[in-house]
């Protein structure tokens, strides 16, 4: 499922699907959703502006609420409670919910925590790379859930402010296990063990790597999986409503492929929002290695 780079995953296996998931049904579908814009003017395929609703409160000011910022108010809300009250009524013997929350925050500690950062470092990182994990994965799953319907990832704000807190994270990370500013640019942008003039070209290059990809990777990954998989979904269901009560004839029939096409895309999604959430922790504790560890 997951690709590897230079020591890092990056999740490309399960983007390469997505994409030619989205290409195979997009390609399927053009010529219907072409003659039924022909044939009626009923549909109105899903756009950006999705992401983009209209102020619900605060509207013109900075504290502006709109339909997705409502979205993240009820995901968050709903992660708080399902986790302060199971930690609140923990038994010895766990029920449904608590052996629920306990194999989720046992698979962050053991297979991504304590497997990438060892067992002191998994143990200090252990609650941020849980929180982020928890936290990516409950706001990837409303895209999926009735009456909500987009995730809170979706929209650049949320993937931005946990990349820059992962990017903080690993700086100060670094500095500090390399006794200093100096010590950890030395070890980042001159590796050991490379002949003089190689690093002309190698210390832009780790520049480019350490101070800008690794966020703007890691924020641009989320969204962009989050905002395919939504107009995915709007648009096999979108086509479905117009072809079943919509369209004419035997038009009608391509509302079952639609339905079906719709359907599968929501397991995807489903899978896709775990997958994400997966990817974003564990790049979090790569990047915390690899700014700790000596070149």
């Amino acid at each position: 499922m997951t690709a590897w780079s230079d020591g890092v995953p990056t999740g490309c296996g399960a983007k390469r699907s997505h994409r030619s998931s989205g290409v195979i049904l997009s390609t399927s579908l053009t010529p219907l959703l072409l003659a039924a814009s022909e044939s009626d003017s009923g549909f109105h395929a899903p756009t950006i502006a999705d992401f983009f609703p209209p102020a619900v409160l605060f509207a013109g000011t900075p504290f502006e609420i709109n339909r997705i910022v409502l979205v993240r108010f009820i995901a968050a809300i709903a992660l708080v409670l399902i986790v302060s009250l199971t930690a609140r009524r923990a038994k010895v013997v766990p029920g449904r919910t608590q052996a629920a929350v306990e194999f989720v925050l046992d698979f962050v500690r053991k297979n991504i925590a304590i497997e990438v950062l060892g067992e002191k470092l998994g143990r200090q990182y252990f609650p941020m790379l849980a929180t982020i994990f928890c936290t990516v994965l409950f706001m990837n799953i409303t895209g999926i859930v009735p009456f909500l319907n987009i995730a809170g990832s979706s929209v650049i704000g949320l993937p931005l402010v946990l990349a820059l807190w992962v990017y903080g994270t690993y700086l100060w990370a670094g500095v500090k296990a390399h006794h200093g500013i100096a010590g950890f640019l030395k070890s980042s942008l001159l590796p050991a063990g490379v002949p003089a003039p190689l690093y002309i070209l190698l210390v832009p290059i780790e520049f480019l790597q350490v101070f800008v990809l690794r966020p703007a990777t890691l924020a641009v990954r989320l969204l962009a999986n989050m905002v395919a998989g939504h107009l995915m979904l709007a648009i096999c269901f979108v086509a479905t409503s117009y072809f079943f009560f919509t369209s004419d004839g035997s038009m009608k029939l391509f509302g079952a492929g639609t339905l079906i096409a719709g359907f599968l895309f929501f397991l995807f999604e489903a899978f896709v929002a775990a997958l994400q959430a997966y990817v974003f922790a564990i790049l979090t504790a790569v990047y915390i290695n690899l700014s700790v560890e000596e070149h």
